[in-house]
């Protein structure tokens, strides 16, 4: 069933990464983006096809492209930012340095130092939140920060213990 958001989503022009960030009822869920990337993608594959094909389809334009390429950008942007979170969360469910430099195709001190950026990133947006006293900030307390920090010095095979999972008495 649709949604009147997503009726919107579908009706929108796409032609950078910002439309899709600045769309009419808030951030948009990857699977859309995904389904309009599909439809722009398949207009511009029938421009492969013959001109006598003989089935009626529709055929890419520079609109499609433009939005493929605007939409592979807004998807490659948010699958990146959340890089970050699933290494701490990654980490913090008990998963190793090595576990996750080998699911992200890189070494654990390159894994680390995601995490640090992403931390980073996050304690400063918490701390612009404080300062504008808003209600619930955003990002990583000092203490969140410093608890996430602490992974980072885990050594390349050694697990964090989930939290509230100590050593039983």
């Amino acid at each position: 069933m649709s949604t009147p958001e997503h009726d919107r989503w579908k009706s929108l022009t796409v032609r950078r990464p910002d439309d899709v960030r600045t769309a009419p009822g808030g951030p948009v869920p990857l699977t859309w983006q995904m389904e309009k990337l599909s439809q722009h993608d398949d207009r511009l594959s029938n421009n492969r096809l013959p001109a006598d094909f003989p089935y009626d389809i529709e055929r890419g334009d520079a609109g499609d492209a433009l939005a493929a390429l605007a939409l592979r950008e807004s998807i490659r942007q948010d699958i990146e930012h959340g890089r970050g979170s699933r290494v701490r969360e990654a980490i913090e469910l008990g998963a190793t340095w090595n576990e996750v430099a080998a699911a992200l195709a890189v070494t654990p001190d390159e894994a680390r130092t995601l995490l640090r950026q992403w931390a980073s990133g996050q304690h400063h947006l918490y701390r612009g939140d404080v300062e504008r006293a808003v209600d619930n900030p955003l990002g990583l307390s000092p203490e969140r920060h410093a608890a996430v920090l602490a992974l980072v010095e885990l050594t390349d095979d050694e697990r964090a213990r989930p939290e509230g999972k100590g050593d039983a008495a």
